[in-house]
């Protein structure tokens, strides 16, 4: 047995089952090792940074790493921007990253670089196999450390000898971290501060799954606390019947307003409120001046137990739950396509149990209002700022959970980070429906100028947000890519391609003309 064929075999005893790759020359002997042993769902992308957002959207919707195949250190580059979105959501995720063998580093071909250098600012954990003997018991470490709640980033690197050479010896699966339990006596003062309208309980990680809100909802009616979650969740399962919760808001105004009249706040997967940016003559500390913040468990710990226990505490057990999401929808509308009707309309669509994977910045912004009584369904966020996530997440979702219609949502110059991935969708014949909004611009940024004080920008500064010069055909992009497309102006058209789009197998992209 070789080294390659080691980590393949490894990889599986330890319950790592779908490999999103990109390979290369240093790769092929993994790739001969995947050809012929059984199990692993080898899945081909067109560019790594798909890859990596692949891996962080099967991580969110499968509770379980995979892992992804990267060619020297510029293929781990090419994924770098979504393994920090991945990073920043708790996503768990086994890197194997090609390296030259060890004996033709020291020439200095052209591919050579610093992998490990590249690798750890966006993993938590880094190592290069010294020898076929070592690579399976490499990995099967990299995948424990990979399970660390909530999650982590892994890079192993893999010298091509150490996948040729043979002497490989397959090692079994490790045992998981426990996560670590809140703090007793922060458990008796968050208890004691979770008291009437002046209080705020801030959710966040795996604080947000179905039955967690239904514990935080009967908190926050014993207590008369209110809930919110952070502006970006992981994952957030929301619809008609569960306890719905308000995201902070992304603007700093908005936001500000809205954290203003809570003088207490507790904790629970969640980081207290700052801004995304910096902006001149504004706080970066949402929160009001003197609040005080209790950190009852980080996004690390055992979450669940955390909100029974302080459940328990507040004698809150039998309480009925708060904002269960009653089943109204908007009203149909009709007409030219805008934010607000754009909203109604997916929220009248939503089928049963859809993931909805959101990189709506700007036009998303009406969409929780309108679908929080929509049919259950889980939300995901990037909540990393990095864009291009939306698309490879969507495929990661869909392999996890083929039972299940994922919703794609994003801008059309989020969409162009990771076009790619339409390919992928098509060859893998996902479930996926994917929405771009074609606003022919970075609107998010236009709005940013003025948020950074730039109140009069020029036409040259204008025209540096605009996506107009040629206008983006993404009715052709797709088509090319083998995922049917159409175009919609009006609501009319849109909810007819979303009725049909959502019925078929196979993947469809809605190009919604704003």
């Amino acid at each position: 047995m070789n080294g390659a064929e080691s980590l393949v075999n490894t990889l599986l005893a330890n319950d790592v089952r779908v490999c999103f790759t990109n390979p290369g020359t240093s790769e092929m002997h993994f790739v001969a090792a995947l050809d012929h042993i059984a199990g692993m769902r080898s899945v081909l992308v067109l560019q790594e940074g798909v890859a990596t957002g692949a891996a962080d959207g099967y991580y969110r919707m499968a509770g379980k790493p995979a892992s992804t195949l990267l060619h020297l250190g510029p293929g781990l580059a090419n994924g770098v921007s979504n393994l920090h979105n991945a990073k920043k959501a708790g996503s768990g995720i086994v890197n194997i990253i090609g390296e030259h063998a060890s004996t033709h580093i020291a020439l200095d071909a052209p591919l050579t670089s610093d992998i490990e250098g590249i690798a750890r600012p966006v993993s938590h954990w880094v190592r290069t196999s010294q020898s076929a003997r070592t690579v399976g018991k490499d990995a099967a470490e990299a995948v424990q450390a990979a399970k660390v709640t909530p999650g982590q980033i892994v890079s192993l690197i893999l010298p091509s000898d150490t996948a040729w050479d043979e002497g490989g010896l397959v090692h079994g699966e490790l045992t998981a971290s426990f996560p670590p339990l809140f703090d007793q006596e922060s458990l008796i003062r968050a208890a004691e501060m979770l008291n009437g309208p002046e209080t705020l309980l801030l959710l966040g990680g795996t604080a947000l799954t179905e039955s967690n809100l239904q514990v935080a909802g009967r908190i926050a009616a014993k207590t008369g606390c209110y809930l919110l979650s952070e502006w970006s969740n992981a994952r957030l399962e929301r619809g008609a019947g569960r306890v719905s919760i308000d995201r902070v808001p992304y603007p700093i105004d908005i936001a500000l307003k809205v954290l203003e009249p809570f003088k207490r706040i507790v904790l629970i997967g969640a980081r207290a409120p700052v801004g995304f940016f910096a902006y001149p003559e504004k706080p970066a500390i949402l929160t009001r001046k003197g609040a005080e913040i209790l950190t009852l468990a980080d996004v690390s710990a055992d979450l669940t137990a955390t909100l029974n226990a302080l459940s328990d505490a507040t004698c809150s057990c039998d309480s009925t739950p708060v904002n269960l999401a009653s089943a109204e929808l908007p009203e149909r509308p009709n007409g030219p396509i805008n934010l607000n009707t754009l909203a109604a309309l997916i929220a009248r669509s939503i089928p049963e149990n859809a993931i909805i994977v959101d990189e709506s910045v700007t036009t998303g912004r009406a969409f929780f209002p309108a679908t929080k009584g929509a049919a259950k369904h889980t939300w995901l966020n990037n909540c990393g700022g990095s864009i291009g996530y939306c698309l490879p997440a969507a495929i990661g979702a869909a392999i996890a959970c083929p039972d299940r219609r994922v919703m794609a949502l994003t801008g059309d110059g989020s969409a162009m980070y990771t076009v790619q991935a339409l390919w992928t969708m098509a060859r893998e014949n996902l479930d996926v429906t994917t929405l771009v909004f074609a606003n022919r611009s970075y609107a998010i940024l236009r709005g940013e100028l003025t948020n950074v004080g730039v109140g009069n920008p020029g036409p040259r500064a204008i025209d540096m947000l605009s996506l107009d010069r040629p206008a983006l055909d993404w009715v052709d992009m797709a088509r090319s890519m083998g995922v049917s497309a159409v175009r919609v102006t009006d609501c009319e058209g849109l909810e007819s391609a979303l009725a049909d789009g959502l019925a078929c197998h196979g993947p469809n992209l809605i190009e919604i003309v704003l």
